[in-house]
């Protein structure tokens, strides 16, 4: 096997209300109701159309004991009317609600942010080192109980953190890094562990993909070396809708999910929620076919670390590569006259022959091996390691596969190699693909990288019985007051749990504050507070105004 070809990370098996993920076990796909848990009619109603649509679980919120209780009045009219999907709870600040749920739910996630430790405020602590040993024992003694109330009932537990709402206890010692999120979990799994209870999921997200991505690569890796290996729920929280919504979350899950990492995957859209389950399980489809195909060897080039990569480095031809933003290929984007296609199919050996008689010419690489992204970033390495530094460019002819297709397949092979250091550009091909679209799509997938940004982005999470109002009416006005802009990231949030702490990555927020009302952020900051949602449109704008970040809309 090569450290490119597509195999599954070997996890602990998880049983959860009969329906195990992790180990030889295909992964599993989900979504999360956003009806509330006490509309027990509707929920069900919801559950139904979700499980219908394919889905493996469905997660429903529990702010409280009372939600808790009525997910498993849910569960049993479910059962009732033969529909056997397991159901998850969602806890945020509230052990009582978590201790409730266990006793009738198939799963209950808990987020490691907020289930000990006091909700975010982005104050600085200070700790000596007894005193966060202290900390600890009290996650111990408050985790403990949890545990044995799920091992009673056969309730598996997720242990989901995310980067809005991590401690202000891991905060203020490890910051707002990918390695204090790896610490939030690796605390509540150690504990786990010694209490010998293995039921156990982890979720480990961001709305910024690259955080995401490196974040799970070092949990993998936190996990290895403590003799760990829980299965894993991938997710990009906040992805949006439409089409960015599916390019965020397939770069995301897409890129992680080549390296055989992901037990369960959840793409979390500002859209009904099982209209997230085909695209998942397109997902997963795409990227699954890749196991059993031809090995496409290769192996690392020296120096390159696989958690964090750097670009590949590479010296400019033509105004491509170096330290040149990437190049869409695509009339009136980029053009290439200086060029040399190679086939990630022939023999290494060939194209580094090839590639040295050409000094002068950038490398356009194409490959018809399954595992494309893989074989493409075989051959780069390759090309590395043989001391060629031309710019190289992947370049993959999707057929005559559907736009819907091609834009997830797109995102998940260039994702993957754009985030893993082959920058220099992207070429995407396909028969039904106009230019407008192959544009489109390609700035959508540099945008979510981080590498290129070229519209604005929204911040969107995806709707909950948490959330404060209607979330797809609001971001669509949001976007239409917005989406002229360039350059700003707006976050477009039903409720507090991960509204302040996903905004730190957003320029401005739109947060649910309580029923009809709102409160704007700029950045992390709360500058207007519960006014008014039939006022808040024309305030965010005023606020963005008022920061000299407004544009007016071309006529």
């Amino acid at each position: 096997m090569s450290v490119f070809d597509y195999q599954r990370r070997l996890s602990r098996e998880v049983n959860i209300g009969g329906v195990p993920l992790g180990g030889s076990n295909p992964v599993r796909v989900q979504s999360m109701t956003n009806t509330s848990t006490m509309d027990t009619d509707g929920s069900v109603a919801q559950c139904k159309r979700i499980a219908d649509a394919g889905a493996h679980y469905v997660r429903l919120t529990a702010q409280g004991v009372r939600e808790a209780e009525n997910i498993g009045i849910i569960r049993n009219r479910l059962r009732e009317e033969g529909y056997t999907v397991p159901l998850v709870a969602d806890i945020h600040f509230n052990p009582r609600a978590a201790f409730a749920a266990a006793e009738v739910t198939d799963k209950v996630r808990i987020n490691p942010g907020n289930f000990v430790d006091p909700g975010r405020t982005f104050k600085k602590l200070e700790y000596t080192d007894a005193e966060y040993s202290a900390e600890l024992d009290r996650i111990d003694k408050a985790f403990s109980p949890f545990i044995e109330v799920c091992r009673q009932h056969s309730t598996a537990i997720r242990i989901g953190v995310n980067h809005g709402s991590l401690s202000d206890r891991i905060m203020s010692r490890y910051g707002d890094t990918p390695a204090g999120m790896v610490e939030s979990a690796m605390e509540f799994l150690r504990v786990a562990v010694k209490r010998e209870f293995f039921d156990i999921v982890i979720s480990i997200k961001a709305s910024n993909v690259v955080v995401m991505v490196e974040t799970v690569r070092r949990l993998v890796k936190a996990m290895e070396a403590e003799g760990m290996s829980f299965p894993l729920h991938l997710g990009v929280t906040e992805a949006g809708d439409g089409e960015d919504g599916r390019v965020k979350s397939a770069v995301g899950i897409g890129t992680l999910l080549a390296e055989g990492i992901g037990d369960t995957i959840r793409v979390s859209l500002s859209e009904d929620p099982e209209a997230e389950i085909p695209v998942a399980k397109a997902l997963v489809d795409y990227i699954c076919a890749r196991g059993g195909s031809p090995s496409v060897g290769g192996e690392y080039a020296p120096g390159y670390n696989p958690v964090m990569p750097q670009r590949r480095k590479s010296t400019a031809i033509a105004g491509i590569g170096g330290d040149n933003i990437p190049a869409v290929i695509a009339d009136g984007e980029t053009t290439l006259d200086c060029y040399v296609t190679l086939d990630a199919a022939d023999t290494a050996e060939s194209n580094i022959a090839l590639a040295k008689a050409n000094p002068d010419k950038i490398l356009v690489v194409t490959t018809s091996h399954i595992n494309r992204s893989g074989s493409i970033q075989a051959l780069a390495h390759s090309l590395t390691t043989a001391g060629i530094d031309n710019p190289v460019i992947p370049m993959i002819d999707y057929g005559d596969a559907p736009v819907e297709d091609v834009t997830l397949m797109a995102a998940a092979d260039f994702g993957a190699m754009l985030l893993n250091g082959i920058r220099d550009g992207i070429w995407i091909k396909g028969d039904r693909l106009d230019n407008a679209t192959t544009v489109r799509i390609a700035l959508g997938i540099l945008q979510a990288t981080r590498l290129r940004i070229s519209k604005t982005e929204y911040i969107a999470c995806p709707g909950c019985g948490r959330t404060l109002f209607d979330l797809q009416s609001t971001l669509k006005a949001v976007k239409e007051a917005t989406s002229h802009l360039k350059g700003l990231k707006i976050g477009v949030m039903g409720c507090i749990v991960n509204g302040p702490g996903e905004m730190a990555d957003a320029d401005y927020g739109y947060v649910g504050a309580a029923s009809g009302h709102v409160s704007l952020y700029k950045n992390k900051e709360c500058v207007e507070k519960n006014i008014p949602q039939s006022e808040a449109i024309p305030r965010l704008i005023a606020l963005i105004k008022s920061s000299g970040d407004w544009q007016e809309p071309a006529n």
